[in-house]
């Protein structure tokens, strides 16, 4: 039986980091979010220290497609080795390598090699997922993937010696006295969102499938973004969410964040206890250095935006989880005082 015909594209591009850095990115993939525009959540499946499975999400043209990836690390050699099950791509898989070769003390020459069935083999069968998922099906869709990759890894790794200083992580916690599924029906239920909170003024929602949501909200001048629309009046942000009901997790990532943010990535985690539940708002934030007089006035340095970035978006995270708890508890508060009342 003949062997399947194949399509394969080397790529190599210099990056002014160090190696061992730049493989520090590659084999971080739960990190990806915040680092790499594209990816908007990877989950780590199994790890065993040099092998794992991750599923992957990305958004790309207005689509958002997974993906699951099983990769073998040798930090040794600064390769990580990866196959991924992608429908977006004809066969369905693309096999490959980074590798990562030092060129100088602060520099590192980055080769990504790709392989895949061949384009014209399986165009027909293939053309309705590779435009679902914005995938040139042709022989060029896999050197452009493979170029925008390392593109973008470039520019993420070339802040190394700033990262400290521009990324950011914190969380909200509040305790909630009440069931779980209504917190997570108010998390949910995001396009109701302009009645009840004060930052929001409208909002609207698209849900392809099941639990994968594209949202932009219009948070006004003085809201959750950082800059307002280009006239100073409401500026509307875009939000992939995946939604986990079973987990108790709604997964975020804005799409294009408002300066001075380069990206915006977090979650809603729910954590259950005997009597009652704590509900999480994580986020992580890469800042952008090019953006900070622009955004917070001149002389504006990371400290500051790192000040400003914690009170905004901790204060809405703030007021969403009031009005989760007041959500979940106001039909226990309810039931109790009708108990109380018919005791009487």
């Amino acid at each position: 039986m003949p062997s399947q015909p194949v399509r394969s594209v080397r790529r190599t591009v210099c990056v002014a980091a160090p190696a061992h850095v730049v493989y520090g990115m590659l084999a971080d993939a739960p990190r990806w979010p915040v680092l790499l525009p594209s990816y908007v959540h990877v989950e780590r499946m199994d790890f065993d220290g040099a092998g794992e499975t991750l599923l992957a999400w990305e958004f790309q043209d207005g689509c958002v497609r997974s993906s699951r990836l099983r990769r073998t690390l040798r930090p040794q050699a600064h390769r990580v080795d990866f196959e991924q099950d992608d429908p977006a791509w004809p066969g369905g898989t693309v096999a490959g390598s980074w590798s990562v070769e030092p060129d100088g003390a602060e520099r590192s020459l980055v080769t990504l090699w790709q392989q895949t069935p061949n384009a014209s083999a399986n165009a027909s069968a293939n053309a309705s997922a590779n435009a679902s998922a914005g995938t040139s099906a042709g022989p060029d869709g896999l050197d452009a993937d493979a170029a925008g990759r390392l593109a973008r890894l470039r520019e993420a790794a070339e802040r190394w010696d700033r990262l400290d200083e521009l990324l950011l992580a914190f969380e909200e916690r509040m305790r909630v006295e009440g069931p779980a599924e209504l917190v997570y029906d108010f998390l949910y239920r995001v396009e109701d969102w302009p009645e009840l909170l004060p930052h929001v003024d409208g909002s609207s929602v698209r849900e392809d499938r099941p639990g994968t949501q594209v949202v932009v909200l219009d948070t006004g001048a003085a809201g959750a973004g950082f800059a307002a629309g280009p006239d100073g009046g409401a500026a509307g942000f875009e939000t992939v969410r995946l939604c986990f009901p079973h987990a108790g997790r709604i997964v975020f990532k804005e799409t294009a964040p408002p300066a001075p943010l380069t990206a915006h990535s977090g979650e809603w985690s729910l954590v259950p206890d005997e009597s009652g539940l704590t509900v999480v708002c994580a986020h992580r934030v890469l800042l952008g250095e090019e953006s900070l007089e622009a955004a917070l006035g001149a002389g504006a340095l990371p400290v500051d935006a790192r000040r400003q970035v914690r009170e905004r978006l901790g204060r809405e995270s703030r007021q969403t989880l009031r009005l989760a708890k007041w959500h979940a508890e106001s039909p226990v508060r309810r039931l109790r005082q009708g108990r109380g009342g018919s005791r009487r």
